[in-house]
């Protein structure tokens, strides 16, 4: 049924603070017709640009592409915020419903011959259009996503493309309900006799997450990875952290309706086959040509390079756990769900520090605060908390101005976990930077999955959970502080293999001694951390890197190896997985990160498929750029700053990755500062 303004807040203009929509007065009937709406006017306004009678020119061709589809991006933002931070089985219904139209729809703009036919005139004539260098990049970029969607194909292999197209969507949507259905089904109660080992925060986590789930006076360990993580690393029932770590590697392998290997069997094979109708001899091949990387053969000669050197330290590392355990009196072999409990052990005898003495240290809302304060230093950003209406109680918000008090975005942080939240650390926007429609500032928002603490409790976190705040953190500045004119160029629209340098370099300020000074703060003394205690924290950088850089690398390799399969037999997900892991001589005492059968990266609409080496990629320039900072002695030099805000931060894509680089740095960087920050630069391969 066809829905008024006034019937459907979606399709009437956002009027709340920051241009936000009612959130309150959206209702999971919205969604389905203003996406109805919304797409039928997306189709007429490309309709218009490709049967246009006027010979094609950058702005009623190009322009007026980038102006088309305003509604439709504001109506699908907020349902995947939605579906992503605070879904329901309502909304998982519109999900499993639109995902095949938003296909369809993205086939139609992309394999529409006559507006082809216009993009590759004037991408042909592009030198001698007097174009600006960003007018030229939308154009090359336009030009080349139409070829990489099979604008250039006959017509038989088109309709096959947009078949594999919607059902690909169709399967991503799967896979991802499945993930969350049995993250959401598991949860191991326990009595207060079974929490040998766990400190107060762990405790007080249970005790809180078994409340919610209606067993007051008891305590639950569930599957967001904070929770099952913790117990693993404390706990000293080993039976319970066996149950605890195979419940969290068997997402989605569990049988039954959210057994996600057949989906990923046909996944696999569909991009295989869309690969090779657009002349790829694999997936791998076709997704990294349009990449940094380039080809699948770099890709893996930097992860090769790595992998033998953390898989010899990892072994190293293994053998001193398991003198540990000799040394306790057991008798028992390392097995994967001991790693974290042995290591944390370990580490406390090693280096005389316990994860429950450092983690009243790292408060959430000091941690918030030493990230904002590094923007300030970094880029003149301030943050000042904006009282408007969100979709859910636990997110908040910040107005976000520069130097002069000019807004810049708003910035929207969700921390906590919650049923209705998938798993994971993302950042997504509400609106992105573009000044083509008027001066658009960006909403952003940074959704985590932090142990949620008991009422009146302040909420900890891990030293790697910080990290992770920092990590999105980057990923946000990317987003706010663009400054591009063209939505196709805005913000975090970058290759893959670049899209994590903004993230991960943020994480090194984290460990800067004057952030980690002020803000690693004692939750009840509100005491800085002693310098004695700061020291040996920052004097494990390096340990555990084996494990730590295995557990990664393994996924990296795997990834490639399943999207660069040419074995058209039907693939056993769980074969494939094992031969593989034994082919690289993946340490029996160390499990992949991420399994094949909950690999969100690859197989929930597939952000990172054949993708997934891009963390190590970018990491080889976040080390390298890390150290343009370190080499002038000041982790805040304002002239090393702006040039970071100007190439990297506030660019989007005007450039290629490389060349946005080399501006920044004078150079491209070498491995070498990658193994100097995992300390594996003295291990031998």
């Amino acid at each position: 049924m066809t829905q008024t303004p006034a019937q459907n807040p979606l399709l009437s203009d956002f009027a709340a603070a920051f241009g936000l929509p009612d959130f309150a007065a959206i209702k999971p009937e919205h969604y389905r017709p203003a996406f109805d709406a919304a797409l039928a006017e997306h189709r007429a306004e490309i309709d218009a640009v490709a049967a246009s009678a006027e010979p094609p020119t950058f702005a009623n061709t190009i322009e007026a592409l980038e102006k088309s589809g305003r509604s439709l991006e504001k109506v699908a933002n907020v349902f995947f915020v939605l579906a992503g931070a605070d879904t329901s089985d309502a909304l998982e219904a519109v999900e499993r419903d639109i995902s095949p139209l938003l296909a369809r729809h993205s086939n139609a703009l992309y394999l529409n011959a006559p507006l082809f036919k216009r993009i590759d005139d004037l991408y042909a004539r592009r030198e001698t259009l007097g174009l600006t260098p960003e007018q030229a990049r939308v154009l090359e970029r336009y030009h080349t996503r139409f070829v990489r969607a099979g604008a250039g194909l006959d017509k038989a292999a088109q309709d096959r493309l947009a078949a594999i197209n919607e059902e690909l969507a169709t399967l991503g949507t799967k896979f991802s309900q499945n993930v969350l259905a049995d993250e959401k089904a598991y949860a191991l109660i326990l009595e207060e006799g079974d929490l040998a080992g766990l400190p107060d925060f762990a405790r007080a986590a249970a005790a809180a997450a078994a409340e919610e789930r209606g067993h007051k006076g008891k305590y639950a360990i569930t599957l967001a990875r904070s929770s099952c993580e913790s117990f693993l690393q404390f706990s000293s029932r080993r039976d319970l952290r066996e149950k605890v770590f195979e419940a969290w590697i068997k997402r989605g392998e569990n049988g039954g309706a959210t057994d996600n290997r057949a989906t990923i069997a046909e996944t696999v094979k569909l991009r295989a086959e869309r690969a090779k109708l657009l002349g790829f001899a694999t997936f791998a091949d076709y997704r990294l040509d349009d990449q940094m990387a380039k080809t699948p053969a770099a890709a893996r000669k930097l992860l090769d390079e790595v992998w033998g050197r953390a898989r010899a330290k990892a072994l190293v590392e293994r053998d001193a756990l398991q003198e540990m355990i000799a040394a306790e009196g057991a008798n028992f072999k390392l097995a994967p769900h001991d790693w974290r409990y042995y290591a944390e052990k370990l580490r406390k005898a090693k280096y005389d520090l316990d994860e429950a003495e450092i983690k009243p240290y790292f408060q959430l809302d000091k941690m918030i605060e030493a990230a904002f304060e590094t923007a300030q230093r970094l880029f003149g950003l301030t943050f000042t908390p904006a009282n408007v209406p969100l979709y859910h109680p636990d997110a908040r918000a910040w107005d976000v101005k520069d130097k002069s008090g000019a807004h810049v975005a708003l910035f929207i942080g969700d921390y906590f976990a919650r049923g209705s939240k998938h798993s994971g650390a993302w950042m997504t926007s509400l609106r992105d930077q573009q000044k083509l429609i008027g001066d658009t500032r960006p909403v952003v928002l940074n959704v985590c999955n932090f142990t949620k603490p008991a009422a009146g409790e302040p909420a900890l976190l891990s030293f790697d959970d910080a990290r992770t705040l920092f990590h999105e953190f980057g990923h946000g500045l990317h987003g706010m502080l663009s400054n591009v004119t063209y939505p196709l160029l805005s913000g975090t629209a970058v290759s893959s293999d670049f899209v994590e340098l903004p993230s991960q370099l943020y994480e090194h300020w984290l460990e800067v001694p004057a952030i980690l000074e002020r803000y690693a703060r004692h939750a009840k003394t509100g005491e800085a951390m002693p310098k004695a205690l700061l020291d040996r924290l920052l004097a494990t950088r390096t340990y555990g890197q084996g494990f730590a850089t295995v557990e990664y690398t393994a996924c990296a390799l795997v990834d490639l190896d399943v999207h660069g399969r040419q074995d058209d037999t039907p693939l056993d997900v769980t074969a494939f997985e094992r031969d593989d892991l034994e082919r690289i001589k993946m340490p029996a005492e160390i499990v992949m990160r991420h399994r094949l059968p909950h690999f969100s990266h690859l197989f929930s609409g597939g952000g990172y498929a054949a993708g997934y080496y891009s963390y190590m990629w970018s990491e080889v320039l976040d080390a390298d750029a890390f150290e343009a900072f370190e080499e002038t002695g000041d982790a805040f030099d304002p002239a090393t700053a702006q040039r970071l805000r100007d190439f990297i931060y506030s660019a989007g894509n005007l450039r290629d990755p490389a060349e946005a680089y080399k501006a920044f740095r004078g150079r491209l960087p070498a491995v070498d500062a990658l193994l100097k920050k995992r300390g594996l630069d003295d291990v031998a391969a």
